[in-house]
């Protein structure tokens, strides 16, 4: 196996671990590839060759480094979550803040990546999809940076309740395309964005926001999000003495979670748990626990685990968390899964939000519904734990585009 190259402690640098995949057609194991139509063969794989190119190239490091830091504010610190973990009476809780990033989560990691790839490629022109806004804001935030045109595709749904990211998106320059099809939500979103793709792949450059796509999208992804694991493999030994016992973070595509999990895969004693949503319980179908209840198939562009009905088709998905209201995973979680490297529960609607409440008042701090998925399950797991135990949770973005949800649920007039 390569050896992973030297780097400065925290530095993001795109390791290799024992888990060396994907393979050269971007396959983890059974999952991954590349299933896309003949129109976009040729642009997967000039992106292919640029992000092979530029991933070792010290200049692109280096102004990747640089704006991580002074623009995105990295290295985001670990928190202790001191009153919760009393509270608890078990295990000690703490939080990677990347509600603290500029853009308020962790998907301004990426862009950042993919934008720098963009300039690089000569494409003046930035797509992409978003559900609960986060990444849509973040592209915004990058394009109006680097002057780069920016095109955002919602579905219809995720604007009512997101209006507050619509707007910031509006406010940066960007255009937002309401999408009407299916659902009306993240998977339609991603539907609309691979067409215009497909239309304008010369001058055009498609940022996905999550670990999923055609290769090198889960790949390219999951190592400019690997900087959050990277810096926690130095930030916690610092704060407690050693690693954590459990890395948890919630799963919609699954971004945030790779980035902090990929770092700890060759930490063999450290448990990594993603947290899905389970909507309104697993057994009314309503929800978005695909890698709990779902089964292989093939969707925007690359083979994982998948709702759908006995005849294939994809089946409408619900969380209150419009981030993780998707039908689909990536497809290393897939493999992770299998591996049994990973394991993978779910959090329903009710205890994401009686989780958010709590962490507001407990500590002071707003998270995103997404995040409190996995502030939730931590809070179960903490308590059946003794105190010596330690519980990293992925804290992946802040909770301010959510008031008006959470409002509306609370039978609130947030007018």
């Amino acid at each position: 196996m390569k050896s992973a190259p030297s780097r400065a402690p925290g530095a993001p640098i795109f390791k290799t671990t024992d888990y060396q995949l994907p393979d050269a057609r971007g396959h983890f194991g059974p999952y991954g590839g590349a299933f896309v139509a003949e129109t976009l063969t040729h642009a997967l794989a000039e992106l292919n060759d640029a992000y092979a190119r530029y991933s070792t190239d010290p200049e692109f490091l280096d102004e990747f480094r640089y704006e991580l830091k002074h623009f995105v504010g990295r290295p985001s610190p670990v928190y202790h979550a001191s009153r919760w973990s009393r509270e608890n009476g078990g295990a000690q809780i703490y939080f990677k803040r990347e509600d603290l990033n500029h853009t308020g989560a962790h998907k301004i990691n990426n862009v950042i990546g993919q934008a720098l790839l963009a300039r690089r490629m000569g494409k003046p022109r930035i797509i992409a999809e978003t559900g609960a806004g986060q990444h849509g804001v973040a592209t915004a935030t990058i394009c109006a940076r680097f002057g780069l045109e920016c095109v955002i595709y919602m579905g219809s749904e995720d604007i009512k309740r997101q209006a507050q990211n619509v707007y910031r998106m509006k406010l940066l320059g960007a255009t937002v395309v309401p999408v009407e099809s299916g659902s009306k939500t993240l998977k339609d979103a991603l539907n609309e964005a691979m067409r215009d793709w497909v239309t304008n792949i010369e001058d055009t450059f498609y940022i996905i926001g999550t670990v999923a796509g055609p290769h090198p999208y889960p790949m390219m992804v999951r190592d400019f999000q690997s900087v959050i694991g990277e810096e926690c493999l130095v930030q916690m030994p610092e704060m407690t003495g050693r690693q954590p016992d459990y890395v948890m973070a919630c799963i919609g595509g699954g971004s945030n979670a790779m980035g902090i999990f990929y770092p700890y895969l060759d930490e063999k004693d450290v448990k990594l748990i993603g947290v899905e949503a389970a909507g309104e319980g697993i057994e009314s179908g309503r929800h978005s626990a695909s890698l709990s209840v779902g089964i292989p198939g093939v969707l925007h562009g690359n083979r994982t685990y998948l709702l759908q009905d006995a005849n294939g088709q994809i089946t409408e998905t619900h969380s209150v968390s419009a981030g993780l209201d998707y039908p689909g995973v990536g497809p290393e979680h897939s493999w992770l899964k299998d591996l049994g490297r990973a394991q993978y529960v779910s959090i329903t609607d009710d205890e994401a939000l009686q989780a958010f409440h709590d962490c507001c008042r407990i500590e002071g701090i707003i998270p995103a519904l997404e995040s409190a998925h996995a502030i939730a399950y931590a809070t179960k797991l903490a308590a059946t734990l003794p105190k010596d135990q330690i519980i990293l949770v992925n804290l992946s973005g802040r909770g301010d585009k959510d008031m008006h949800t959470v409002a509306e649920r609370m039978g609130l007039d947030f007018s």
